[in-house]
């Protein structure tokens, strides 16, 4: 692996470190490498990541173990109907002398040395605390107590369930472009994976069990730089560009492209592709995707890992199909990758 003469970084032994905080996750979640991986990828390109998936799948455990694995200040909100923004901005309370006090509250609380923000059930939580938490992702700052507040080394974790439709709030098209990856999380295919769940009394604590986890396998504060010396040492080839970009085209305009997904009128599908903002984030997953396998530069298979979990959740289709986008989208993405040649 080459390292670029001007980052001082040796990403070799970052390799290492990010090979063992993905093992030490998966010390805490069964059956999920698929999701471990992206979380690790998401980690590696400072990325902020929503899960979803049903109840109890471990979407909770999963982020908790990554929290820890990843060390520095965590905070977790819990998303409710009545949350409101100044909730997660500051706490009010009456102090011992009958005086009301005002302190800062989750996001402050650790200035800028935050390293992840947990927002449990974002989907639970009103516009205006999504309005302020899009603002947190997008900067990484706020402006509380008269002042802005500045979090260089912040990612935002958060997961919804998607079975429950009472008392939730959608989150609009920006928030979502915000997060680097949406990652479907569901109970392992593997009955013996499934039984082990059941049965083993190890995975029936979730506190334990996270505790198992060892605490800051990688420094988080050197994540930033990483970030940045793994986006400079992996190379995309010529074809390798053209390959994202027709995939990007195929998406943007899927009848122009020839797609055909059945049972569905191509030409009125897509209201909105993805922004480059969107590829952007596709081209950092597939570099971090190869610097994990051991290598300089980006091929087909380093795409097609990531490329559901970043672009899905970026195609914005029109009103009459969105209510079927769990079995659309997946879909229009396998007719894109059967259209769209792949590099040789």
């Amino acid at each position: 692996m080459l390292t670029p003469a001007s980052t001082p970084i040796d990403l070799a032994a970052w390799r290492s470190r990010a090979l063992a905080f993905e093992r030490a996750v998966k010390t805490a979640v069964l059956g999920q490498d698929g999701a471990v991986r992206l979380m690790t990828i998401a980690v590696l390109c400072r990325g902020h990541v929503l899960l979803e998936g049903d109840v109890g799948v471990g979407k909770t455990t999963l982020l908790r173990a990554v929290a820890r694995a990843l060390g520095g200040p965590y905070e977790r909100i819990e998303g409710t109907v009545d949350l409101m923004p100044n909730d997660v901005v500051y706490a009010a309370f009456v102090g011992e002398d009958g005086r009301p006090r005002v302190e800062p509250g989750p996001m402050l609380r650790h200035g800028e040395d935050l390293s992840v923000f947990f927002f449990n059930e974002i989907n639970r939580a009103r516009p205006e605390v999504h309005a302020l938490l899009l603002r947190a992702m997008a900067e990484r700052s706020l402006t509380a107590f008269r002042r802005e507040w500045s979090f260089p080394h912040l990612q935002v974790f958060a997961d919804r369930n998607r079975v429950e439709r009472e008392e939730t709030f959608e989150l609009p098209a920006a928030a979502r472009d915000r997060f680097f990856m949406e990652i479907a999380i569901a109970a392992p295919a593997e009955p013996e994976l499934r039984r082990r769940l059941v049965f083993d009394s190890r995975y029936h604590d979730t506190d334990r069990l996270v505790e198992t986890v060892p605490e800051a396998v990688v420094d988080f504060r050197g994540l930033a730089a990483l970030a940045s010396a793994i986006q400079e040492a992996v190379h995309a080839a010529p074809a390798i560009e053209t390959y994202v970009f027709d995939l990007w085209e195929a998406l943007r305009a899927p009848a122009g492209a020839g797609l055909i997904v059945p049972g569905v009128a191509m030409d009125r599908l897509v209201q909105g592709g993805a922004s480059p903002r969107g590829v952007s984030a596709l081209v950092r997953a597939s570099r971090a995707h190869a610097f994990l396998d051991g290598r300089d530069f980006v091929d087909p298979r380093d795409v097609a890992a990531v490329f559901g979990p970043v672009m899905a959740h970026r195609i914005f289709l029109s009103a009459a199909y969105e209510s079927r986008r769990d079995s659309v989208v997946p879909a229009l993405l396998e007719a894109a990758f059967a259209h769209v040649p792949v590099p040789r």
